[in-house]
């Protein structure tokens, strides 16, 4: 059974910073590629970040400069350290393995 288990999120002041956890209980975890996603009430679920099993990563525009995204494989976990944050980085943060495994979410809210 796949288990993606987010955590590290919080309410933050704008310009803090946060570090979202992805623990996965999955088999293989270092030939998965993993991803963050984010929904804002109202608004679709959108890609955050990604980093393939080979370390590389990609960024969605709106957070390129901010956000960091990296993987332990030793421990199943991937974190995204968040900087600079802005209030429309309020949302809830999805984990995502291998575009099919979704965790539950954890709660980022930047207030301004």
């Amino acid at each position: 059974q796949v288990q993606l288990v987010e955590s590290g999120g919080g309410l933050v002041q704008a310009g803090g910073s946060l570090r979202l956890s992805c623990a996965a209980s999955i088999s293989s975890f270092g030939i998965r590629t993993m991803a963050w996603y984010r929904q804002a009430p109202g608004k679709q679920r959108e890609s955050v970040a990604s980093i393939t099993s080979h370390g590389s990563t990609t960024y969605a525009d709106s957070v390129k400069g901010r956000f960091t995204l990296s993987r332990v494989n030793a421990k199943n976990t991937v974190y995204l350290q968040m900087n600079s944050l802005k209030p429309e980085d309020t949302a809830v943060y999805y984990c995502r393995a291998d575009n099919h495994y979704w965790g539950q979410g954890t709660q980022v809210t930047v207030s301004s």
